[in-house]
């Protein structure tokens, strides 16, 4: 846990760490170099690009070399393969679709050992059409991503290509990232949601986000204090999918292959505990921070970065309303995120997205490595950039693979609650994110614990995954599940519906590692904070710091904490984040005290509470 966070969170001013602007991926034209060096980079693109960073041996590019797991596979050339060589072709294929979860990337004209070796003309059409009936085969879909030149300065060009296989599993409808959209107060956060899921550019006065407000004074102020959730798809051939041409929620899933949901956060810091709760409670893969061009870093901007970075959950930014800047404006905001992502609190490498081969190796580095961050400067008026935007969504593969999957899947059900509703003639609902397990309906599993620590029995009814009708949920999707006539008052969020062969442990006393990221005074014995580990959001009391009277803005220490109104169900090695006012840190938890073994509660019970 890296104490260096207090920086995004105590102080309003970022520190200028120098150095020109990082170069990342310079032949296919990824980042953006030094003014003084694009002219020469221009020229260089054109004749010796590839998609990653490079070795140079013996003046031939690289690529990493391919491994055994993962949904990446190199190919030198598949020109006209034997029926046998063919069915080997389609197993591979078979097997990098399963470990991208529906999705795989082939290198053509790339050797094992990831040198760029290009083919001619014929070869390279003679291989995509064997890749074409491979996929064909498998029931896929290919999308060509990219073409380059490789120059070895023979007498014909020989080229490489990079390509999307697309299936979607036998297994499951789509597959599913979950995207949280944090920034600034009037940022642009909500009309750029409303742009991309609805097909209709903003009219500059907000009209793109009204069909994304809950609550008659999110429409009233423009400003949204609710979690709410958007769809974006794209069909196997890499085509959008969205609200456009009147279509439903429901006809966006069935053609939908790969659906990108959209956590649509507070900006205002008087809703920073919503915004903490959908960061730590709905499991987004990724976090997009959304940036106004005219404005810079300003308000929440630094702490919700903070927040991504304090819980791990990889970040890429959006520069919005780029139409109402000049392009020094918007470059001198670019260059105060870059001061602010190479702070050593957050030592990001960014990646400035200009088209469409940066969107394409963007999507793939930063999926790959931890400290790249693309930045995208759109207008949701004009739609400059968008499509760039797009591309980069449709190609983002999946952080965890099949393997993690699987093993997830083989545990006990374990779903987390973190919304409740009362629907006309479906009864008690409730909204979460399955950790572990499978979930069918007609299951039974048992829900809590309540404020006496006790879990009450229920059966699952329907299920629905982005408001079309699923049978089974897996672990790591969210969905709603409908619960009949249970009673509603029994709920809250925070609990976990799990199965009853597990043994959860229930606790009302836990203790953490924590750093004090930003505190005005001291830190001490007494001091109430409010604490979120995962979906549980409680208010605790600090018992007792082990080793130290205080603590100030930076330190570590062990504490000891006490939730106040009921006993919550946690793990070891969650983490932790807590606040008061302008007090914060993060942390995750090191011991558990469990209080006495928790019970069913009886039927006949449950029916002398509805009494």
């Amino acid at each position: 846990m890296d104490a260096r966070l207090s920086e995004l969170f105590g102080s309003e001013n970022g520190h200028d760490c120098g150095g020109s602007r990082t170069e990342v991926n310079p032949v296919y034209g990824c980042g953006r170099a030094p003014a003084t060096k694009r002219a020469s980079a221009k020229k260089k693109r054109a004749n010796a690009r590839h998609f990653h960073s490079f070795k140079p041996s013996n003046n031939a590019p690289y690529l990493p070399p391919e491994v055994e797991e993962g949904n990446i596979e190199y190919k030198l050339k598949l020109v006209d393969p034997t029926q046998s060589r063919f069915e080997h072709l389609v197993t591979q294929m078979k097997w990098r679709l399963q470990e991208g979860r529906g999705e795989a990337v082939y290198q053509i004209g790339v050797e094992d050992n990831g040198m760029l070796v290009g083919l001619s003309e014929d070869d390279m059409r003679a291989s995509l059409t064997t890749l074409h009936r491979m996929a064909e085969k498998v029931g896929a879909d290919i999308t060509i991503l990219r073409h380059a030149e490789v120059d070895y300065d023979t007498d014909q060009p020989l080229t490489i290509a990079e390509v999307l296989i697309r299936k979607v599993p036998d297994d499951q409808q789509f597959l599913d990232l979950r995207v949280a959209v944090i920034g600034n107060v009037d940022s642009g956060k909500s009309t750029l949601l409303g742009v991309l899921t609805q097909g209709e550019l903003d009219n500059g006065r907000g009209r793109a986000r009204l069909n994304l407000f809950r609550h008659l004074h999110e429409i009233q102020t423009g400003r949204t204090s609710s979690i709410s959730f958007e769809i974006l798809g794209f069909n196997s051939k890499g085509e959008v999918v969205n609200y456009s041409e009147s279509r439903t929620a429901e006809e966006i899933c069935e053609s939908a292959s790969k659906m990108i949901t959209f956590i649509d956060l507070a900006g205002h810091h008087k809703y920073l505990k919503t915004t903490i709760f959908g960061l730590t409670s709905y499991c987004p893969d990724f976090a997009m921070l959304v940036v106004s061009a005219n404005t810079g870093i300003a308000g929440t901007t630094r702490e919700h970065l903070g927040l991504a970075l304090a819980l791990k959950v990889p970040i890429f930014i959006v520069i919005s309303k780029v139409d109402l800047c000049t392009r020094a404006t918007v470059e001198r905001t670019v260059r105060q995120l870059e001061r602010v992502l190479k702070q050593p609190g957050c030592n990001k490498v960014p990646m400035v997205v200009a088209n469409k081969d940066d969107a394409v190796a963007a999507a793939q580095q930063f999926a790959q490595s931890p400290n790249i961050t693309p930045v995208f400067t759109v207008s949701s008026v004009s739609g400059e950039n968008l499509d760039l935007l797009k591309v980069f969504f449709n190609i983002i593969p999946p952080l965890s693979n099949s393997k993690e999957q699987e093993e997830l899947m083989q545990q006990l059900t374990e779903f987390q609650v973190d919304e409740i509703y009362t629907v006309p003639e479906v009864g008690t609902v409730v909204g979460g994110t399955l950790y572990s397990g499978i979930c069918r309906e007609g299951d039974d599993l048992v829900v809590g614990p309540t404020d006496s620590g006790q879990f009450h029995k229920l059966t699952v009814g329907s299920i629905q995954r982005n408001r079309s009708a699923c049978r089974v949920l897996r672990a790591g999707q969210a969905a709603t599940l409908a619960l009949g006539n249970f009673d509603r008052t029994l709920l809250r969020k925070g609990m976990v519906m799990v199965s009853p062969e597990m043994d959860p442990t229930i606790c009302w006393i836990f203790e953490a590692e924590i750093v004090l990221l930003f505190h005005s005074k001291t830190f001490h014995k007494g001091f109430q904070v409010t604490v979120h580990i995962g979906n549980v959001r409680q208010t605790a009391t600090v018992e007792a710091v082990y080793g130290k009277e205080e603590l100030r803005t930076g330190e570590k220490a062990d504490v000891q904490f006490k939730f106040l109104k009921h006993p919550e169900y946690l793990k070891l090695g969650a983490k932790v984040l807590f606040r008061e006012g302008v007090t914060k840190g993060i942390g995750h938890v090191t011991k558990l005290h469990p209080i006495a073994q928790y019970r069913h509660v009886p039927e006949s019970d449950e029916d002398e509470d509805d009494d």
